[in-house]
């Protein structure tokens, strides 16, 4: 830090398995993402290829090798996992993991109907070489049936028990599907429920807008896993865990959580 202020809440050090923070980059082009990680490095934990634009983002290597540099795990949205598999491809996208040196991955079955022992299955499969993120809620998206809080405790218990290291509360990329409703509100009995049986620090909330990330950080503390947070956020989320933004200038001011 830059000077000395006290009762700023202790946040974990990198690398750090959990307080983590996970950017969604759209397209970022090799500068903007050199640039980024001049000022924002120690603050991202994790850096994903939204949905398929890794597919058709320039310098992909490079931009791939920029993260690791930095010493921030990249991977790829599972979107792009969803479209191998519906091609029957899996092992194509193995391949591709491996030749760009990538270690995590992202589970989902959002965009495709994966039942959901199969899902397990290929994450039993790929944790016994990658770092899996599971992805849960998707089944929200379409709003025809939401997902009682207890399916949602069953599905994430079953797939840290296949394997995978953290559940991803689904959100998108706009935060008004799964963890919220339409209008970006937090579903806050489904996050209390979930809360009795699943750890925190095993769940990453995607929370894109900042009243959701306020939310998270009085709710679990300055170590709370966020995710599909905006590049251009991250400094300003950073000042927010730990009490220097207006609206979280309270939280821990008189040295409590």
């Amino acid at each position: 830090m830059n000077f000395n202020l006290s009762n700023i809440p202790e946040r974990t050090i990198q690398p750090r398995s959990y307080g983590l923070t996970m950017i969604t980059d759209k397209g970022l082009s090799l500068q903007q993402t050199k640039d980024l990680l001049s000022i924002a490095s120690p603050y991202i934990d994790l850096a994903k290829l939204a949905f398929g634009t890794s597919f058709v983002t320039p310098q992909l290597k490079e931009k791939i090798e920029a993260y690791q540099q930095a010493g921030v795990p990249v991977y790829i949205g599972g979107l792009l996992f969803e479209a191998f598999v519906a091609r029957k491809q899996f092992d194509d996208y193995v391949k591709v993991m491996d030749d760009y040196g990538i270690t995590y991955v992202e589970i989902s079955d959002g965009s495709i109907d994966i039942p959901h022992a199969a899902k397990c299955g290929y994450i039993a499969k790929l944790s016994e070489r990658f770092t899996v993120l599971s992805e849960v809620g998707s089944k929200d998206k379409d709003r025809v049936q939401v997902t009682p809080p207890y399916k949602w405790i069953e599905l994430m218990s079953a797939e840290l028990t296949a394997g995978a290291s953290y559940i991803v509360a689904e959100a998108r990329e706009a935060g008004t599907v799964g963890l919220y409703r339409d209008s970006g509100e937090v579903r806050e009995g489904l996050v209390y429920e979930i809360l009795t049986k699943i750890p925190a620090e095993k769940i990453i909330w995607e929370a894109p807008q900042k009243d959701q990330q306020l939310f998270f950080l009085k709710l679990v503390g300055c170590n709370a896993n966020l995710g599909n947070i905006a590049p251009e956020e991250m400094i300003a989320l950073e000042a927010m865990r730990i009490g220097l933004r207006g609206d979280s200038f309270s939280f821990f001011l008189n040295g409590e959580r």
